[in-house]
């Protein structure tokens, strides 16, 4: 779901970017718990670095785990000609490696490219593996033409809706008192605060995606003898389409989208700076009151940021079992792939505007010096 199909060709690749999510995931929970990761987060940036360290070294330990099952899985396969310690090294440093690679890629996009380079690299997984699955539902037709018009009808659909609740915000007013500013006064104005319906992005569906396909994917790994066992009764239960699967999805998703959004947004520090700014929410006194309004506002927001999320993730669930689709349709990869096009469509449009403005500033400075 998230390699483009490298386990197929057992690339280096091959674990992609998941040990990092998962990292990043149990330092995130940590630092809301742990009280010195806590003290950590209110450091600023030196306190982001220590605590992305943190990240790195988590990712370099789950990889090291994730690497050396797959490679216990493939050696019981009885296909490997070395022996066991030789293939067991050798696979986990090049696995690691690989991981290690695309986390040290992912952070150069985000920090000199354009958009969030963990996201870009898991929508260029997904993207990769779109022509397959053009060829698959191609192979629908054989059975008639309705069942592929109806996905792609379906899938068109999806997108419309995603990028619809995407796009939709709720706006506070705000209005700006008048302030004496030197011997001037400034006029009071009015704005208003944005705030989208979800906040949260496309973290929740990656968040719960890697908690449930981590604990499935071990259970495969070192239970493949016990065919009639718990584990593997275990791991059935945990497949796309079951009850507990679409369960455990669902709060997932839910406890993740209230969960990133508390670490994004502080109703308390937004109500300090609209004071210290001189604005208010009209019928909403400054300080406390107006921090109460901004949380029972995102509480909402998120509640039904939630929902359509969950709604968007499950619906191709359902779909696939009740179509018997032969390949499985996933709403996680269509949000991923639709919200972060559209993040990275806004920012180069930014992008442009700025080297616009740029380059007009530099021409009017131009003309200024030839004048003079």
């Amino acid at each position: 779901m998230f390699s483009g199909g490298s386990l197929e060709r057992f690339s280096i690749f091959a674990i992609g970017i998941m040990p990092y999510i998962s990292a990043s995931i149990i330092v995130q929970l940590a630092s809301e718990i742990v009280p010195s990761l806590k003290a950590l987060k209110k450091e600023g940036e030196a306190g982001r670095k220590v605590i992305t360290k943190y990240t790195r070294y988590g990712t370099v330990l789950l990889a090291i785990l994730q690497s050396f099952g797959v490679a216990t899985f493939v050696f019981q396969q009885g296909v490997v000609v070395t022996n066991s310690l030789e293939f067991h090294i050798s696979t986990v440093v090049s696995l690691v490696t690989g991981t290690m690679f695309l986390m040290w890629l992912g952070e150069q996009i985000t920090e000199r490219g354009i958009g969030n380079g963990i996201s870009l690299i898991i929508t260029a997984g997904i993207a990769a593996g779109i022509p397959s699955g053009i060829s698959r539902l191609l192979a629908l037709t054989s059975r008639g033409f309705g069942l592929p018009i109806a996905i792609v009808i379906g899938a068109l659909l999806l997108i419309y809706i995603v990028v619809y609740f995407e796009s939709a915000q709720r706006k506070v007013p705000v209005h700006y008192a008048k302030r004496q500013v030197g011997s001037g006064v400034m006029q009071g104005s009015n704005t208003h605060m944005p705030f989208k319906l979800n906040m949260a992005g496309v973290i929740p569906p990656i968040f719960a995606s890697s908690i449930i396909l981590f604990p499935s994917t071990l259970l495969s790994w070192f239970g493949p003898s016990d065919t009639g066992g718990l584990l593997h009764k275990i791991a059935g239960l945990l497949q796309h389409g079951q009850a507990l699967y679409i369960l455990l999805f669902t709060v997932a998703i839910i406890f993740f989208c209230y969960f990133y959004t508390a670490l994004v947004f502080s109703p308390k520090e937004m109500a300090e700076n609209l004071k210290k700014s001189g604005a208010f929410v009209p019928g909403i006194r400054p300080g406390k009151q107006t921090s109460q309004y901004l949380e029972q506002v995102v509480l909402r927001l998120t509640l039904f940021g939630a929902l359509y999320i969950t709604t968007i993730c499950l619906i191709p669930e359902f779909l696939t079992t009740a179509l018997n689709v032969p390949f499985y349709l996933g709403g996680t990869s269509l949000l991923i792939l639709v919200v972060v096009t559209m993040d990275f469509s806004t920012q180069i449009n930014s992008y442009r505007m700025t080297q616009q403005y740029e380059s007009l500033m530099s021409g009017l400075d131009m003309k200024s010096l030839s004048r003079k």
